[in-house]
């Protein structure tokens, strides 16, 4: 069986992480003012404030592919049209995906929001697989208040676009212990600390639940998120 609306190794950020021990799976969508029966949705929300639509993952990689664009078309409108049949779908996908992983034995981790930013512990999935590690970047600082599933890690993602936005990613850091991911224009000049929290490498693998608590998650900028002037890429 093929999945519908999960990818497993089909991005070079989550292979590495993949192996003896983990085996990750991930959902793309149209994250950013999708037009779908006449209406605009926005699936990310804060991308004006943080200023992350252009450099966005959504166009990176095979993202840039036309065949993988489409795809990821239909899996929004789906969600936007019938979001129970979206939800009941992936469950099938989250299904036969930790039966793989388990024959293998490996442990199932899935990242629902590749591209998107959508409060998914809403949507009931996560409680109803708690054997599967459920894991996301976010701009919603307000979730890091408060109580996720015990299978949910988020990371909260930051961007001095806006300083009042980057301030209240930052202090959600440091009163509740989340992580907040910071996207720098060189790998090779990324600090050691940043804003007084110690920084960590976050492109080694994403499997960001294996991550300390209470610190940056360093990124370096990739294709077009290179010449990014808007205050997104730091440095």
């Amino acid at each position: 069986m093929s999945y519908k609306l999960l990818s497993v190794g089909a991005d070079a950020k989550t292979i590495k992480g993949n192996g003896d021990e983990y085996i990750t799976g991930i959902v793309y969508m149209k994250p950013y003012k999708t037009v779908w029966q006449g209406k605009l949705h926005n699936l990310c929300a804060r991308a004006d404030i943080a200023k992350c639509s252009g450099p966005c993952l959504n166009t990176a990689g095979r993202g840039q592919m036309n065949t993988v664009q489409d795809a990821r078309l239909r899996k929004t409108q789906l969600w936007i049209s019938d979001r129970k049949q979206w939800i009941a779908t992936f469950e099938e996908d989250l299904t036969v995906f930790r039966r793989r992983a388990n024959k293998n034995g490996q442990q199932p981790c899935v990242r629902p929001n590749g591209t998107t930013d959508i409060l998914h512990e809403r949507s009931g999935f996560i409680q109803r697989f708690p054997d599967i590690q459920f894991y996301d970047y976010s701009k919603n600082y307000e979730r890091a208040y408060r109580q996720m599933p015990s299978n949910y890690h988020l990371t909260l993602s930051y961007s001095e676009a806006n300083m009042d936005y980057a301030d209240a990613v930052h202090k959600a850091v440091l009163d509740t212990g989340v992580n907040m991911a910071v996207v720098f224009r060189d790998k090779d000049t990324i600090p050691t600390t940043f804003r007084g929290l110690p920084v960590v490498d976050g492109d080694k693998d994403d499997l960001r639940f294996l991550d300390p608590k209470g610190c940056v998650v360093a990124l370096y900028a990739k294709g077009d998120a290179k010449s990014d002037t808007s205050g997104f890429v730091i440095g």
